[in-house]
Protein backbone atom coordinates (compact mmCIF):
# COMPACT_ATOMS: atom_id res chain seq x y z
CA UNK A 1 0.00 0.00 0.00
CA UNK A 2 1.35 3.61 -0.82
CA UNK A 3 1.02 6.24 2.29
CA UNK A 4 -1.99 7.80 0.75
CA UNK A 5 -4.21 4.60 0.66
CA UNK A 6 -6.44 5.21 3.07
CA UNK A 7 -5.68 2.59 6.27
CA UNK A 8 -8.58 -0.35 6.12
CA UNK A 9 -10.73 -0.06 8.87
CA UNK A 10 -10.10 -3.55 10.35
CA UNK A 11 -6.70 -2.11 10.99
CA UNK A 12 -7.25 0.53 12.95
CA UNK A 13 -7.40 0.19 16.84
CA UNK A 14 -10.62 -0.13 18.17
CA UNK A 15 -11.78 2.78 19.63
CA UNK A 16 -11.30 3.00 23.47
CA UNK A 17 -14.53 2.99 25.61
CA UNK A 18 -15.16 6.01 27.85
CA UNK A 19 -16.58 4.26 31.25
CA UNK A 20 -20.17 6.12 31.97
CA UNK A 21 -20.47 7.51 28.76
CA UNK A 22 -22.06 7.15 25.17
CA UNK A 23 -20.50 7.28 22.21
CA UNK A 24 -22.06 11.07 22.00
CA UNK A 25 -20.28 11.61 25.26
CA UNK A 26 -23.62 11.49 27.24
CA UNK A 27 -23.44 9.70 30.31
CA UNK A 28 -25.13 6.04 30.43
CA UNK A 29 -28.58 5.70 31.16
CA UNK A 30 -26.79 2.81 33.62
CA UNK A 31 -24.47 4.42 35.61
CA UNK A 32 -26.92 7.74 36.97
CA UNK A 33 -28.23 7.59 40.46
CA UNK A 34 -32.44 7.69 40.94
CA UNK A 35 -31.58 11.62 42.46
CA UNK A 36 -29.31 12.53 38.57
CA UNK A 37 -32.19 10.75 37.12
CA UNK A 38 -35.35 12.93 38.95
CA UNK A 39 -32.77 16.32 37.81
CA UNK A 40 -33.10 15.06 34.36
CA UNK A 41 -36.87 14.73 34.68
CA UNK A 42 -37.26 17.31 36.26
CA UNK A 43 -35.77 19.93 33.93
CA UNK A 44 -37.14 18.91 31.28
CA UNK A 45 -40.63 19.47 33.36
CA UNK A 46 -39.02 23.30 33.95
CA UNK A 47 -38.23 23.64 30.13
CA UNK A 48 -41.78 22.84 29.89
CA UNK A 49 -43.12 25.51 32.41
CA UNK A 50 -40.73 27.70 31.17
CA UNK A 51 -41.28 27.65 27.28
CA UNK A 52 -44.64 27.04 27.01
CA UNK A 53 -46.11 28.00 30.57
CA UNK A 54 -47.84 24.68 31.05
CA UNK A 55 -49.30 24.13 34.63
CA UNK A 56 -47.15 22.10 36.91
CA UNK A 57 -49.86 19.61 37.29
CA UNK A 58 -50.33 19.14 33.59
CA UNK A 59 -46.52 18.47 33.56
CA UNK A 60 -46.07 16.51 36.20
CA UNK A 61 -48.69 13.85 34.98
CA UNK A 62 -46.60 14.01 31.48
CA UNK A 63 -43.65 13.76 33.04
CA UNK A 64 -44.57 10.72 34.90
CA UNK A 65 -45.33 8.72 31.84
CA UNK A 66 -42.04 9.17 29.94
CA UNK A 67 -39.68 6.22 29.40
CA UNK A 68 -37.69 5.73 32.33
CA UNK A 69 -39.44 7.99 35.20
CA UNK A 70 -39.83 4.90 37.59
CA UNK A 71 -36.12 4.52 37.45
CA UNK A 72 -35.98 8.57 39.02
CA UNK A 73 -36.07 9.23 42.68
CA UNK A 74 -39.99 10.42 42.16
CA UNK A 75 -40.23 12.54 46.04
CA UNK A 76 -36.52 14.43 44.97
CA UNK A 77 -38.02 15.05 41.32
CA UNK A 78 -41.62 16.23 43.15
CA UNK A 79 -39.49 18.70 45.43
CA UNK A 80 -37.67 20.04 42.28
CA UNK A 81 -40.91 20.66 39.97
CA UNK A 82 -43.13 21.76 42.86
CA UNK A 83 -40.38 23.66 44.50
CA UNK A 84 -38.61 25.38 41.27
CA UNK A 85 -41.81 26.87 40.08
CA UNK A 86 -43.11 27.43 43.85
CA UNK A 87 -39.80 30.10 44.48
CA UNK A 88 -39.02 31.16 40.66
CA UNK A 89 -39.08 34.70 41.52
CA UNK A 90 -36.80 34.76 44.61
CA UNK A 91 -34.67 32.13 42.75
CA UNK A 92 -34.65 34.60 39.61
CA UNK A 93 -33.93 37.46 42.31
CA UNK A 94 -30.39 35.28 43.59
CA UNK A 95 -29.80 34.63 39.95
CA UNK A 96 -30.08 37.94 38.23
CA UNK A 97 -27.40 40.06 39.87
CA UNK A 98 -25.09 37.23 38.43
CA UNK A 99 -26.42 37.53 34.77
CA UNK A 100 -24.32 39.64 32.02
CA UNK A 101 -27.38 39.30 30.35
CA UNK A 102 -31.48 40.14 31.14
CA UNK A 103 -32.71 36.90 32.41
CA UNK A 104 -34.79 36.78 28.96
CA UNK A 105 -31.57 35.86 26.93
CA UNK A 106 -30.64 33.08 28.84
CA UNK A 107 -31.33 29.50 27.40
CA UNK A 108 -34.71 28.26 28.90
CA UNK A 109 -32.17 24.68 29.78
CA UNK A 110 -29.53 26.41 31.60
CA UNK A 111 -32.72 29.03 33.53
CA UNK A 112 -34.34 25.99 34.61
CA UNK A 113 -30.68 24.56 35.63
CA UNK A 114 -29.73 27.50 37.48
CA UNK A 115 -33.07 26.49 39.66
CA UNK A 116 -32.21 22.96 40.57
CA UNK A 117 -29.07 24.38 41.36
CA UNK A 118 -30.80 27.43 42.92
CA UNK A 119 -33.61 25.19 44.62
CA UNK A 120 -30.82 22.22 46.19
CA UNK A 121 -28.33 24.58 47.90
CA UNK A 122 -31.52 26.17 49.84
CA UNK A 123 -33.16 23.13 50.11
CA UNK A 124 -31.36 19.52 49.55
CA UNK A 125 -28.61 19.83 52.42
CA UNK A 126 -28.03 16.58 52.57
CA UNK A 127 -26.36 16.72 48.90
CA UNK A 128 -23.18 18.55 49.14
CA UNK A 129 -22.73 21.86 47.61
CA UNK A 130 -19.84 20.32 45.04
CA UNK A 131 -22.08 17.47 44.31
CA UNK A 132 -25.13 19.77 43.26
CA UNK A 133 -22.94 22.06 41.54
CA UNK A 134 -21.43 18.56 39.78
CA UNK A 135 -24.72 18.10 38.98
CA UNK A 136 -26.19 20.82 37.22
CA UNK A 137 -23.14 21.19 35.18
CA UNK A 138 -23.67 17.72 33.67
CA UNK A 139 -27.19 18.68 32.57
CA UNK A 140 -26.46 21.76 30.88
CA UNK A 141 -23.71 19.42 29.28
CA UNK A 142 -26.17 16.66 28.37
CA UNK A 143 -28.91 19.21 27.50
CA UNK A 144 -28.03 22.63 26.86
CA UNK A 145 -25.72 24.64 24.15
CA UNK A 146 -22.23 24.09 23.86
CA UNK A 147 -20.97 26.29 26.52
CA UNK A 148 -23.95 26.53 28.34
CA UNK A 149 -22.10 24.24 31.65
CA UNK A 150 -19.74 27.24 31.50
CA UNK A 151 -22.56 29.60 32.04
CA UNK A 152 -24.10 27.35 35.00
CA UNK A 153 -20.87 26.93 36.47
CA UNK A 154 -19.98 30.17 37.27
CA UNK A 155 -23.70 31.63 38.14
CA UNK A 156 -24.14 28.85 40.65
CA UNK A 157 -20.43 29.16 42.16
CA UNK A 158 -20.82 32.54 42.52
CA UNK A 159 -24.19 31.28 44.77
CA UNK A 160 -22.33 28.54 46.56
CA UNK A 161 -20.74 31.01 48.88
CA UNK A 162 -23.93 32.85 49.76
CA UNK A 163 -26.40 29.67 49.61
CA UNK A 164 -24.06 27.35 51.50
CA UNK A 165 -21.41 29.72 53.23
CA UNK A 166 -20.55 27.36 55.92
CA UNK A 167 -19.80 24.39 53.64
CA UNK A 168 -18.29 26.78 50.89
CA UNK A 169 -15.80 28.07 54.14
CA UNK A 170 -14.73 24.66 55.47
CA UNK A 171 -13.91 23.35 51.82
CA UNK A 172 -11.23 26.50 51.31
CA UNK A 173 -10.07 26.07 55.04
CA UNK A 174 -9.61 22.02 54.07
CA UNK A 175 -7.84 23.63 50.85
CA UNK A 176 -10.52 22.30 48.52
CA UNK A 177 -10.38 25.42 46.74
CA UNK A 178 -13.40 26.81 44.72
CA UNK A 179 -14.72 24.81 42.01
Amino acid sequence: MSENTPTPSSARPPKQSRTGLKSTGTRKAASKSNRSRAREFALQALYQHLVGGNDATAIDAFTRDLAGFHKADSAHYDALLHGCIEHAASMDALITPLLDRKMAEISPIEHATMWIGVYEFQNCLDVPWRVVLNECIELAKEFGGTDGHKYVNAVLNGLAPKLRAVEVAADKAAGAGAA
